[in-house]
């Protein structure tokens, strides 16, 4: 599975896990219940609080910004398929210093120095 389709899928996953803690928290709940109860005693008998509950609405809201966000980006921005195209290359001379043709003291080449002359 390539890189693309990945990050795909994993966004997919969190927008819907997310989709489902903020719309069914009790869902949730008794997934950690039906965990913790494989490796402690009593574990059926916890009961999640009021406030325990808006919170994994609001985690799950949370997530499906996220999910939704980073699938948003990558059709938007989608990869062309070109392995380089992350890669960030900068051009040197042959002393392997960047050739900016700026001066070292002013990176942004606002000095007007230079210009004046």
């Amino acid at each position: 599975m390539n890189k693309e389709k990945s990050r795909k899928f994993t966004a997919v996953f969190v927008l819907v896990q997310g989709l489902l803690t903020a719309l069914a928290p009790q869902l949730s709940v008794k997934f950690l219940k039906r965990t913790i109860g494989k490796n402690f005693d009593n574990a059926g008998d916890l009961e999640a609080k009021p406030a325990y509950l808006r919170q994994l609405r609001a985690l799950g809201v949370g997530m499906v910004a996220a999910g939704g966000t980073a699938l948003l980006l990558e059709e938007l921005l989608g990869s062309t398929g070109d392995p380089t195209e992350t890669d960030i290359v900068e051009e040197t001379d042959e002393f392997g210093e960047n050739d900016t043709g700026g001066s070292d003291d002013d990176p942004a080449g606002t000095d007007t120095d230079e210009d004046s002359e």
